[in-house]
């Protein structure tokens, strides 16, 4: 153990004192300019375009509290279908009312979907699965020749480009 870690210590010196020899690069004019731009521009964001730990304090309260009350409205209303509580039920409902379209465009795919496993044999599910994996490889690997075509270019000792 005491070997890797001496190891790793002659090769970060090694490593240290290559980068120390090098000389300091300048960096293109316009970047410095670019970066002042880009710094100014997320600065003048409004506060909810800006991360949720950034927001002010209200608006993170009043967010969470919103989100429980959804929580809260959902669970009721699973619960109120159990129970036939009717006042439970009508306020589920309320709260609710906004995402029966939603759900109904959902059961429906999902009945179609589970059409289409019932019908289609499933040789032929499998088959599906199979070319579907085969074309995910072929994708990853067309992508990977593509990348190292266009942006990797060989290492030779004698280049000075």
């Amino acid at each position: 153990m005491s070997k890797h870690i001496d190891s790793e210590q002659k090769l970060e010196q090694l490593f240290n004192q290559a980068l120390h020899g090098l000389s300091l690069r300048r960096a293109p004019s316009t970047l410095e300019l670019r970066v002042v731009n880009e710094l100014q521009r997320r600065a003048a964001l409004p506060w909810w375009r800006v991360s949720f730990t950034h927001w002010p304090v209200v608006p993170r309260v009043a967010f969470v509290l919103i989100c429980i009350a959804l929580v809260a409205a959902t669970i009721l209303g699973g619960v109120s279908a159990f129970v036939g509580a009717q006042p439970l039920n009508e306020a589920a409902a309320l709260a609710l009312s906004w995402a029966h379209p939603f759900l109904a465009v959902m059961a429906s795919a999902g009945g179609v979907a589970a059409l289409l496993v019932r019908v289609i044999p499933p040789l032929w599910l499998y088959g599906g699965m199979t070319l579907g994996v085969m074309l995910y490889v072929a994708l990853f690997g067309l992508g990977a020749a593509a990348y190292r075509t266009l942006y990797l270019r060989p290492s030779s000792v004698g280049d000075d480009f």
